[in-house]
């Protein structure tokens, strides 16, 4: 950690450079949260037409394509997740103490809500 004080363009380029991270990791949650939103509501409302009408059974199951759709949406958001919390302790490493990132604690929460909708999923409820 460097015991220097920085100067004034250092320290604005270290936190664009840091809000550029927190934006990226904004747009994963978004894209993560809507493939296990779109995931979720297939399985959904095909659950629902299948209670309420005969079907004929579909090529790929609504069933399967959810799940599909909801592990996707994880798995990006997971990966997301540690791509930024590397960016940042290289950063940390770098120029020192960086502010507490809100966005990874919104991932942290959709990621709870996204294996909450899985585990939906997988028992059929």
């Amino acid at each position: 950690m460097p015991e220097r004080e920085l100067n004034t363009s250092t320290r604005l380029a270290a936190e664009r450079t840091r809000l550029a991270h927190e934006r990226t990791l904004m747009a994963w949650i978004r894209t993560s949260t809507s493939l296990i939103a779109f995931g979720f509501t297939i399985f959904k409302f095909f659950q629902y037409l299948a209670e309420q009408e005969q079907r004929r059974t579909p090529i790929v199951s609504p069933w399967v394509l959810g799940l599909v759709l909801i592990v996707l949406g994880l798995v990006a958001l997971i990966l997301a997740w540690i791509q930024h919390n590397q960016e940042m302790k290289a950063l940390t490493t770098q120029l020192g103490p960086m502010p507490y990132s809100i966005s990874a604690v919104m991932a942290g929460l959709i990621a709870v809500l996204g294996v909450v909708a899985l585990v939906v999923v997988i028992w059929r409820l």
